[in-house]
Formats: C-alpha cells, sequence, structure tokens
C-alpha cells in the first residue's frame, strides 16, 4: 500500500491539477497484506508468508504467475526501467510482457478481495 500511496503522490507532483482525485483515490487504497500478515486469515498452505506470491495460488489456483515472462515486481520494475534501452521492437515487446505481469496482478487482488468477501 505504502509504494502505490507514493506513486500516487508523485503523480500529484506531476499533475497538480488532479490534486483533489488523486488524494480522493489514495483515501480509498486498503492493504489486501494485512489480513494475512497479522494472521487473521491463515492457511497452512502459506508456510508463514503472506506475499500475493503465496496467497494467490492457495485462494485462487487458476490465477499464475508462472505463465508469464514476468513473474515478479522486481523484474517488472528492472524491464520498466531499461525500456528505453531497446529498439521499439524488443521495447513492445517488453511493453506486452509488463501489461501482462501489471494486468495479473491487479486481477489478483481483485481476486483475493473478493475471496475474503466471501468468508
Amino acid at each position: 500500500m505504502s509504494f502505490e500511496k507514493g506513486r500516487i503522490k508523485e503523480l500529484i507532483n506531476i499533475f497538480p491539477d488532479y490534486e483533489t482525485e488523486l488524494l480522493a483515490i489514495n483515501a480509498r487504497v486498503v492493504d489486501l497484506m494485512i489480513p494475512f500478515q497479522k494472521r487473521w486469515y491463515y492457511h497452512p498452505l502459506f508456510q508463514g508468508s503472506y506475499s500475493i506470491k503465496t496467497v494467490l495460488p492457495v485462494l485462487v489456483p487458476d490465477l499464475r504467475y508462472d505463465e508469464l515472462i514476468i513473474q515478479e515486481g522486481g523484474t517488472a520494475s528492472l524491464v520498466y526501467a531499461q525500456l528505453k534501452l531497446h529498439d521499439e521492437g524488443t521495447a513492445a515487446t517488453q511493453r506486452e510482457q509488463l501489461l501482462a505481469y501489471c494486468e495479473l496482478d491487479t486481477l489478483a487482488m481483485v481476486k483475493i478481495l473478493e475471496y475474503l468477501q466471501r468468508l
């Protein structure tokens, strides 16, 4: 949550005309890690971890990162930072890989939230 809120604050610095709207988004951000971190919900297959990569396959087994080229945030950040260094074709391919990773990351959060709401 702190990472996302930090990026939104950066957007406010870049786009001050949208400060009100961006602050409203920030106010609605919820950290889905908390129920797992505080062990309000725990599953033995988590093995003490509460990362999305551990929680997702237990709660939503049909969503999988291992089918993607980019499978974790560190790699995504590195690929993003290096996009401008590549030719158009490579950059376009990597952009699609980044979008696939971000799409799954977002969908994972939605599905985990839905799972928790059903409890």
